[in-house]
């Protein structure tokens, strides 16, 4: 148990407190309405935030690499959806249709970047080549995502207004252009107070929970969730992770020919899903109440990647070494 405590992410803890206080003391009336107008600023400032510390010339080094890269890339926006499409039929009948969509949702979603390359570092992995993929999946993710979403969603039968697709416009794609943009002039100051603006992030985050989940509890949409249903959405996630951590091995390995290091960055990075970019873009994509639901297959996943990816690097750092043998007399 000790082992395990230590691959927990502590924020997960903020998260669960801040779905209790959401929960107990949701917001109402105007209370409610400046939670949602301070939410809709924090996801301006996080994709600002995004363009600004996100480097182009980091992605586009990572050409030199191209078929690593491209095999990363296709393992976060093509392998994921493909199988989220495969797997969304299996749901039982009468699974909330909320938490389905927002299964579709985070197979859409781009990688990591804090997490992908830690592990890959503790994996002895090609940290260079991670930091190169994880860069490009986030700056294509600010455009990918809300279009993949859109698409696979309609195909569904819930497609999106015009108002959805210009709020994600102003909301998501304008301020990350702008931080690109204003990358050379402020990257440095950024540098220097990361810690500080790591608190804004996070603060950010657990707002935009909070504002989801009080809509959720207000609007009564949680009197649909049984403990089954998250017991059958945990299993199918689990399921998720290991298909593409082997799919991914195996492309690397067997198809591609990479070399060790490289194929842990295809796995880490290819498996990975990030949470700092899907909870901000799902307020803009499902402004509705049905938000809090939509974000429950992706919180999950967060948790069990980390456990999961934090056991893997880890044994893939000992890999090659011979045990010593000590003789006896």
């Amino acid at each position: 148990m000790g082992k395990l405590l230590k691959y927990l992410d502590p924020y997960i803890g903020l998260m669960v407190l801040v779905v209790g206080l959401a929960v107990f003391f949701p917001a109402h009336g105007a209370g409610a309405v400046s939670a949602k107008y301070a939410a809709n600023a924090s996801i301006i400032f996080l994709f600002f935030l995004y363009g600004t510390r996100l480097s182009p010339k980091a992605a586009l080094d990572g050409l030199l690499q191209w078929k690593l890269q491209l095999a990363v890339l296709l393992c976060t926006f093509a392998l994921f959806p493909i199988l989220g499409l495969a797997i969304s039929p299996i749901f039982p009948a009468g699974f909330p249709a909320a938490l389905v969509t927002g299964f579709m949702y985070l197979c859409v979603l781009p990688s990591t970047v804090q997490s992908s390359i830690a592990f890959t570092s503790i994996a002895r992995g090609n940290v260079a080549a991670a930091l190169c993929a994880a860069s490009a999946s986030n700056i294509l993710g600010v455009f990918l995502s809300p279009f993949l979403a859109g698409s696979l969603l309609h195909a569904q039968g819930a497609g999106f207004s015009l108002a959805v697709f210009r709020d994600i416009t102003l909301q998501l794609l304008v301020p990350f252009a702008v931080g690109q943009l204003m990358r050379p002039l402020v990257s440095e100051w950024v540098q220097r107070n990361k810690k500080i603006l790591s608190y804004a992030d996070r603060g950010s985050i657990l707002l935009i929970i909070y504002v989801a989940f009080s809509r959720g509890m207000v609007d009564g949409i949680w009197t649909q969730l049984q403990l089954v249903d998250l017991f059958v959405l945990t299993v199918i996630l689990c399921g998720l992770l290991a298909v593409v951590l082997g799919l991914a091995m195996i492309i690397g390995l067997k198809i591609m020919r990479l070399s060790k290091e490289d194929d842990i960055v295809l796995q880490f990075c290819g498996s990975n899903k990030s949470l700092a970019s899907g909870l901000p873009m799902s307020a803009v994509i499902f402004p509705g109440p049905q938000q809090s639901m939509i974000i429950l297959p992706l919180m999950l996943f967060h948790q069990i990647q980390l456990i999961v990816c934090a056991v893997l690097a880890r044994r893939l750092s000992h890999r090659d070494e011979v045990p010593q043998v000590i003789a006896t007399p």
